[in-house]
């Protein structure tokens, strides 16, 4: 039986992440899982900002979800398996541990607790290879190192997509709360953006071809072009499921958290979104600038962007 297929999707969030698997999750033998790292957090403990799978269900009442969590009937032995699945993800694979996971891959070293936490999600892609995503599992996670780790199983195959957008409206973004996401300040924001690209370019340094980088503005440009670009480097054949105008159809999809856009469905046009040029204070760009600088030319993005009003 061939390995799994996975496109874990990494980079810093409000980046385009879910806009992207939600359209790609359109194509036949695709499904697109939203944020699978949450899945314990959400499914089985339901303490997390948002236990709804993208039906519009519970997690715990989604068919897909209570079938690959072993049922909607939580024993104290689950619940105490996620609390252990909680405490290594947040021991062993936050961005700050990305370069000892590639450090593991590159020679080969076993860390008997990485192998326990990843095997659990290794685990749920061959469950899902069955139910709907034949052809490919997107996995929006990012977590970095979790994709460094990913990376080195044999029982998979998985490729990393890294997609990145400016910071300054990614900071815009998150001024404002979304439906169970709190504001973030753009000083704050900037700052993880930095850290999660940067460890985000130590996946890809190590990946080789297994690793596409992306930007949102040109997405958003070129939104056919873009999904064309990536679903060769999945190895996904057929027409696109975005037309030249950047034009879908949205069904309801099967995502675990992520942003609230991912619950949206029906005809959506892929398009770029300015608001921050007159949105944010001339000090909030300022801000939201200088924590990025190590990167903003490597991206593409001017030092001075332009305003408007």
């Amino acid at each position: 039986m061939a390995e799994p297929r996975v496109l874990y999707l990494t980079g810093w969030l409000r980046s385009g992440s879910t806009m992207l698997g939600n359209v790609l999750g359109e194509l036949p033998g695709v499904l697109h899982v939203g944020e699978l790292h949450y899945l314990w957090r959400n499914g089985v403990l339901t303490d997390g900002t948002n236990s709804s799978c993208g039906c519009g269900r519970t997690l715990t009442d989604c068919d897909l979800w209570a079938s690959a969590l072993g049922g909607g009937h939580h024993t104290a032995v689950r619940v105490d398996s996620a609390r252990r699945t909680l405490r290594l993800q947040g021991s062993l694979l936050r961005t700050r541990h990305t370069p000892a996971r590639l450090r593991e891959v590159r020679r080969g070293v076993r860390n008997p607790e990485v192998d326990e936490v990843v095997g659990q999600t290794a685990d749920i892609y061959r469950l899902l290879a069955d139910r709907g995503g034949e052809r490919l599992i997107i996995d929006g996670s990012k977590y970095p190192a979790e994709a460094a780790t990913l990376l080195g199983r044999s029982d998979l195959d998985v490729r990393v997509l890294h997609i990145v957008r400016d910071p300054r409206p990614t900071a815009f973004s998150f001024l404002k709360a979304k439906e169970y996401i709190d504001p973030m300040s753009p000083a704050r924001s900037s700052g993880f953006w930095t850290a999660f690209n940067l460890a985000s370019e130590l996946v890809g340094r190590q990946a080789g071809e297994r690793y596409l980088r992306v930007r949102h503005e040109d997405l958003c440009a070129r939104p056919q072009e873009t999904i064309d670009e990536v679903m060769r480097f999945a190895g996904l054949a057929g027409p696109s499921p975005v037309d030249a105008a950047g034009r879908v159809v949205l069904h309801p999809n099967h995502t675990v958290t992520g942003n609230p856009d991912r619950l949206v469905s029906g005809a959506t046009v892929i398009r770029g979104d300015d608001r921050w040029r007159t949105g944010m204070t001339p000090a909030q760009i300022a801000v939201a600038t200088a924590p990025a600088l190590p990167l903003l030319a490597r991206y593409g993005y001017p030092l001075v962007p332009r305003t408007e009003g």
